[in-house]
C-alpha cells in the first residue's frame, strides 16, 4: 500500500486572506484504501450551490478573495482541493497520478457531497476534469462557467509549445507552485501570497500531484483518457444548459481561447461572455472582483 502524505495542520495557520474551516471527506479508493479530500464549505447550508474547482499551479486558496462575496450573497460556496493539492491527501509519486483517476477521486466526492443541479466556476484544470465529468453525469450541473479551460481530446493545436514546456517543469529540482502563480498574473504578489500558495508543501516529495499534472493532459491522439474525453466532448455538443465563459482576453484566437467551446456547445449561446483586459493566466488573482460580479449574475439567471 502506497504511503500516503498530510500536511501538517499548522501550515495553514494565518495565511493572509485565508479564515476558512477546513472540511474533509474520505474517498474510498482500489489502489490506496482511503485517501482524505479536503474542501471549503462556506455560506448559508440551505444556500444554492457553487462549486469552485481550482488549477495545476494553485489549490483552493485561490478562491479566498471570491467566496467570502459568494457567501454574503446567499450561495452556498464550495471549493475543495484536488487530491496531491492543498489540504488533501498527496501521494510520494508522480506515477500514483493520472487523468483518470483525478476524475474518478471529484466524482466520488461529488457523489459524497450529493451534488444535483449546482453550479460551478471551472479555472484551469478544473475545467479538464469538471467538462468531463458534467458530461458524465449531467444531473450533478445546472449552470457552468469556465475560464482559461478546456476539455481535451488528444488534438491540440499547442501541443509542441507545451511539450517543451512540461519537459522544462518536470526536469526543475524544484517545482514551482507560488512562483507559477506570480509568473501568471499581471499584478505582482506579495511575498506572504506567494508562500501561502507553497503552504501544502513542506517539500519536493509533497510536490508528486502538481509535477505530474503537465504529463497526463490527453494531448496526443494515443494518450490515455482520450477516448472518454472525445466521447464527453460529443455529449456537450448536445448541452443545453447555460454555460458562461470568462477568459483572459490574451487567450483569444489561440488554442487557449474560449472560440472552440462557443462553437461546439450549444448552451453558450446568448450568454454574457467576457474577455477579461489587463489579466493573466491567474486572472483569479487579477481581477476577482470582476469576476464575482460577473458569475454572480449568471447564476442568478
Amino acid at each position: 500500500m502506497t504511503n500516503i502524505i498530510r500536511t501538517p495542520d499548522e501550515r495553514f495557520e494565518a495565511l493572509p486572506g485565508y479564515d476558512f474551516s477546513p472540511h474533509y471527506r474520505d474517498l474510498p479508493d482500489p489502489d490506496f484504501g482511503s485517501l482524505r479530500m479536503h474542501y471549503l464549505d462556506e455560506g448559508p447550508r440551505d444556500g444554492k450551490v457553487i462549486l469552485l474547482l481550482h488549477g495545476q499551479g494553485c489549490w483552493s486558496y485561490i478562491f479566498r478573495d471570491m467566496i467570502p462575496q459568494f457567501a454574503a450573497a446567499g450561495y452556498r460556496v464550495i471549493a475543495p482541493d484536488f487530491i496531491g493539492f492543498g489540504r488533501s491527501d498527496k501521494l510520494p509519486s508522480t506515477d500514483d497520478y493520472t487523468f483518470e483517476r483525478h476524475v474518478e477521486w471529484l466524482t466520488n466526492f461529488f457523489r459524497a457531497m450529493e451534488f444535483n443541479g449546482v453550479n460551478a466556476y471551472l479555472f484551469d484544470w478544473g475545467g479538464y476534469f469538471g467538462l468531463r465529468i458534467a458530461a458524465e453525469y449531467p444531473h450533478m450541473f445546472d449552470r457552468i462557467a469556465l475560464s482559461n479551460t478546456q476539455l481535451p481530446t488528444g488534438d491540440s493545436p499547442g501541443k509542441d509549445w507545451f511539450i517543451k514546456w512540461r519537459a522544462e517543469q518536470f526536469a526543475l529540482p524544484r517545482f514551482p507552485q507560488g512562483e507559477m502563480v506570480n509568473d501568471g498574473c499581471r499584478k505582482n504578489l506579495d511575498a506572504e501570497t506567494i508562500s501561502a500558495y507553497d503552504a501544502p508543501y513542506v517539500d519536493e516529495s509533497y510536490k508528486a500531484g502538481p509535477r505530474r499534472c503537465p504529463m497526463i493532459l490527453p494531448i496526443s491522439p494515443d494518450m490515455k483518457s482520450v477516448p472518454e474525453n472525445r466521447a464527453a466532448w460529443q455529449v456537450l455538443s448536445g448541452w443545453t444548459k447555460p454555460m458562461l465563459t470568462l477568459f483572459s482576453a490574451d487567450f483569444k484566437g489561440t488554442a487557449m481561447g474560449p472560440e472552440k467551446l462557443l462553437a461546439h456547445i450549444p448552451g453558450t449561446r446568448g450568454q454574457a461572455h467576457e474577455l477579461l483586459e489587463d489579466a493573466g493566466f491567474y486572472l483569479i488573482e487579477d481581477k476577482p472582483d470582476k469576476l464575482v460580479r460577473g458569475l454572480t449574475g449568471f447564476f442568478n439567471g
